[in-house]
């Protein structure tokens, strides 16, 4: 068994001399020369322990090289029609793993020099021991196989540089919506007091008005019948003095308004409350069947900042989808993301569509806008966590990293298509039956508030 670093857990260097250690192209060696006895000689001395092919020139040896792997060249100089040094040159080139051994009649320093420049490993000279031969030779390919060893390190450590860099980065966004996690707890219980509180009041300003409204309107009927009544000169005087003093037609006008106005505020209120606890379904807390419509329509109510103000136009197309198996509470959060990014993108005027279709066991919802889009080159960014194009102060770039989140824990997938200057489409795909998941489970209460439509402080990219 070859040793095993402890720090990289990876197969230490071996010598590439251990027939054990080493495959067949490592022991493989191409002698080049157009002299056939030195073939013979350097192939008779090497192939005891090396698997020796030769070649009687360059063009031959080079038809070899393409055909497989040889781990070592000896290579001559002087051959007919191309020559060792160019040889030494394609092979460097085109087979940078191959080494090259110059083997030479010409004994001069320069031409020593220059083969070492271009790639040989070494340079012997006719006639040459054997027994320098075989000891080039084992010295070459153990500098090829330290070389090649040193490349995998090399690449294994940029693996793993790539694998700790992308750890870091999850961990970053795992951190954030920890982060989140606990803003939004803090926050949904702030949400469910003042629901509470508000649902309260609310409910009895409302009931009031009503008895208000029948009570006014009574004192009104007994105040016309007063002014039909015959009155002595004197009462009837005071009676109307009295009216102009407290311009009495007017003041009756304005009760019914006050009084009708006072209802449309408590409306109003009641209705605020109940889309809260609708959209942060602080009574599911549960993984279970719901409409998703019914949670869509719930955050465009409070959204309606958006929606019914300026130029933006809110289109649905719904189609017919079956209830479907979720935490309400995360998935409204989701739209709330899209929806308010959305609304952002088109500014003054344009129009944002939200589609739903159902394909096979699996529910589609698409928004899409007609605003500035997102440049190509921060698509592929647009899910990560902190990243914004909004200025400082504008987006916390946590809005659609979680929403990733969340769609992902749900089973599904959420993808993004955009043209710079037309628009923006995030598609969502979700299971219609799916099972809650062990994290999904543990931060639903985490996850299910949003008051960004009351205090402003929307989570968004």
């Amino acid at each position: 068994m070859p040793r095993t670093d402890a720090l990289l857990n990876t197969p230490a260097l071996v010598s590439p001399f251990n027939p054990e250690a080493i495959t067949d192209e490592d022991r493989r060696i191409l002698i080049v020369d157009d002299e056939e006895p030195v073939r013979t000689l350097f192939a008779a001395c090497l192939g005891e322990r090396y698997l020796c092919a030769t070649a009687a020139n360059a063009e031959e040896a080079l038809v070899r090289l393409a055909a497989e792997t040889y781990a070592l060249v000896l290579s001559d100089i002087s051959m007919p029609g191309l020559s060792g040094v160019e040889l030494l040159r394609r092979i460097v080139a085109r087979y940078p793993d191959t080494a090259v051994i110059i083997i030479s009649g010409i004994d001069r320093t320069q031409r020593v020099l220059d083969a070492i420049r271009l790639g040989a490993f070494d340079y012997l000279i006719k006639p040459c021991e054997l027994d320098v031969l075989e000891l080039s030779v084992e010295r070459a390919l153990e500098r090829r196989a330290l070389l090649r060893n040193a490349r995998r390190y090399k690449q294994d450590l940029e693996r793993r540089n790539a694998e700790l860099a992308w750890r870091k980065a999850e961990l970053e966004r795992l951190q954030a919506q920890i982060i989140h996690s606990e803003k939004m707890a803090s926050l949904g219980q702030l949400a469910a007091g003042i629901a509470h509180e508000l649902n309260n009041p609310a409910g009895f300003i409302y009931g009031n008005m009503e008895i208000l409204a029948e009570c006014a309107a009574g004192l009104e009927r007994l105040l016309s019948y007063y002014a039909r009544a015959p009155m002595p000169s004197a009462v009837a005087a005071e009676v109307e003095r009295i009216k102009g003093e407290i311009d009495y037609e007017h003041a009756l006008a304005d009760l019914r308004d006050i009084v009708n106005d006072c209802r449309e505020g408590a409306e109003r209120i009641r209705d605020v409350v109940q889309n809260l606890r609708t959209f942060s379904r602080l009574d599911e807390a549960d993984f279970k069947k719901i409409d998703l419509h019914e949670g869509i329509d719930s955050t465009v109510r409070l959204l309606s900042r958006y929606y019914t103000a300026g130029g933006v136009t809110l289109r649905r197309e719904y189609g017919q989808l079956p209830l479907v198996d979720c935490y309400a509470g995360q998935l409204n959060q989701v739209w709330m993301n899209l929806l308010v990014n959305a609304a952002q993108a088109v500014g003054g005027a344009g129009e944002v569509l939200i589609k739903t279709k159902l394909a096979g066991d699996t529910v589609v919802v698409c928004v899409s806008d007609t605003g500035c889009g997102i440049a190509a080159e921060n698509l592929k960014k647009i899910f990560d966590p902190f990243f914004t194009t909004k200025p400082v102060g504008e987006g916390t770039g946590l809005g659609l990293s979680i929403s990733y989140g969340i769609i992902e824990r749900h089973g599904g997938t959420i993808s993004v298509e955009s043209i710079q200057g037309q628009g923006t489409t995030f598609t969502i795909k979700l299971p219609v039956s799916a099972r809650p998941r062990a994290e999904a489970a543990g931060t639903q209460r985490e996850f299910s508030i949003v008051t960004a439509p009351v205090s402003g402080a929307l989570h968004r990219t």
